[in-house]
C-alpha cells in the first residue's frame, strides 16, 4: 500500500479500486510462518469459513476442511494453494454430535489449528423462538465446539502449540435486534472459549474469539432479505441502510475477517489469548 501526502495535507490512500486487499486471491503474503501445521476448518464451503481455510493454504498450512456438502467440500479443495501440502476434507452434519464424533473417531486428530465456524441461527424475535431452534443452535455452536476440542486439545497439549479460533458474532458485545436465538447461543459460546483458554494456556494453546460485522456472506443475504420484507422496503434500500450503520459505510469481504483469524493462528499471536476480536469497520459501539 503507497500513501501519498496531498494539497489539503490529507493522507490519501493510492488502492487498486480502492481497496487493494480486497483483490481477487487475496494473495497477501503475511509470512506467518504456517507450514507443517495442521488446519481444521469447520463450515469451510462458503463464505469466511472458504476464505480463512484458502488463506491457510496460502499461509503453508495444511488444511482439513469440514462441513455436511461433499460436493461442495471437493470444490473449496480443489481452490487450496498446494505447495507440498496435503489438504483433505471431512464430511459431517454439526445438528448430529453423534455423526460429528463417528467421524472424528476414524480421522487423524494430529490438529495444531482448530477453527470453528458454523452458520447463524435463524432469525427472528426472541420470544417467537422455540424451544427446538434453541436446543438445535446449542447443539450446533456449543456442543459440537465441545466435542471438537475434547479431540484436538490432547494433541495440542503434545506440541505445546494449539490455537482455537471461535467465528462467533458481535452480537457477543451488544445483542442485534431480530437475531433473539444467536444473541443467546454466540454470548454461550463466548463464555465457553473464555473459559477454555484460561485453563489451556500454560500449554501453549491459545482460544479467540473473532466477532465479524456485516460481511458479504449468505447468511447477511438472508437476514437483509428479512429486514427488508419487515420494514416493507426494498433490498436495496435495506442494504445501503445497514452499510450506513457501521463508519466504513460498506460490508466487509470474508478475505477481511480471514486476515485476522489466520493471524490469530499463527505463532506470531502467541500472548493473544481469551479475548473477543470484533472485526466490524467499527460499528460496535463498545469497547
Amino acid at each position: 500500500m503507497t500513501l501519498k501526502l496531498n494539497y489539503k495535507n490529507k493522507i490519501e490512500i493510492l488502492t487498486h479500486k480502492k481497496f487493494p486487499f480486497l483483490r481477487k486471491g487475496l494473495g497477501i503474503g503475511m509470512n506467518l510462518e504456517l507450514k507443517n501445521k495442521n488446519a481444521l476448518v469447520c463450515g469451510s464451503t462458503q463464505g469466511i469459513g472458504k476464505a480463512t481455510a484458502i488463506m491457510l493454504a496460502k499461509e503453508g498450512a495444511n488444511v482439513t476442511l469440514i462441513a455436511r456438502n461433499e460436493e461442495k467440500l471437493k470444490a473449496v479443495l480443489a481452490e487450496l494453494e498446494n505447495n507440498k501440502q496435503c489438504h483433505s476434507y471431512l464430511v459431517a452434519d454439526f445438528s448430529n454430535p453423534d455423526e460429528l464424533k463417528a467421524v472424528l473417531e476414524t480421522t487423524n486428530l494430529e490438529f495444531h489449528i482448530l477453527i470453528n465456524n458454523t452458520g447463524g441461527p435463524r432469525s427472528g424475535a426472541i420470544l417467537d423462538a422455540t424451544l427446538e431452534q434453541f436446543q438445535q443452535a446449542f447443539t450446533q455452536h456449543l456442543l459440537c465446539n465441545h466435542i471438537l476440542a475434547q479431540a484436538l486439545v490432547p494433541f495440542m497439549k503434545t506440541q505445546c502449540f494449539g490455537r482455537i479460533i471461535n467465528v462467533i458474532s458481535t452480537s457477543v458485545k451488544e445483542p442485534i435486534p431480530g437475531l433473539g436465538v444467536s444473541n443467546t447461543i454466540r454470548n454461550a459460546v463466548g463464555n465457553w472459549a473464555k473459559t477454555l483458554s484460561e485453563e489451556v494456556a500454560s500449554h501453549g494453546i491459545t482460544v479467540n474469539n473473532v466477532l465479524p460485522g456485516f460481511t458479504e456472506t449468505e447468511r447477511l443475504s438472508e437476514i437483509i432479505q428479512i429486514k427488508a420484507k419487515n420494514e416493507n422496503t426494498t433490498i436495496v434500500q435495506m442494504t445501503a441502510i445497514m452499510k450506513n450503520y457501521t463508519p466504513a459505510k460498506r460490508f466487509a469481504k470474508p478475505e477481511e475477517t480471514a486476515c485476522a483469524i489466520v493471524f490469530l493462528a499463527s505463532e506470531k499471536a502467541s500472548y493473544i489469548n481469551g479475548i473477543n476480536l470484533p472485526v466490524d469497520g467499527g460499528r460496535t459501539k463498545s469497547l
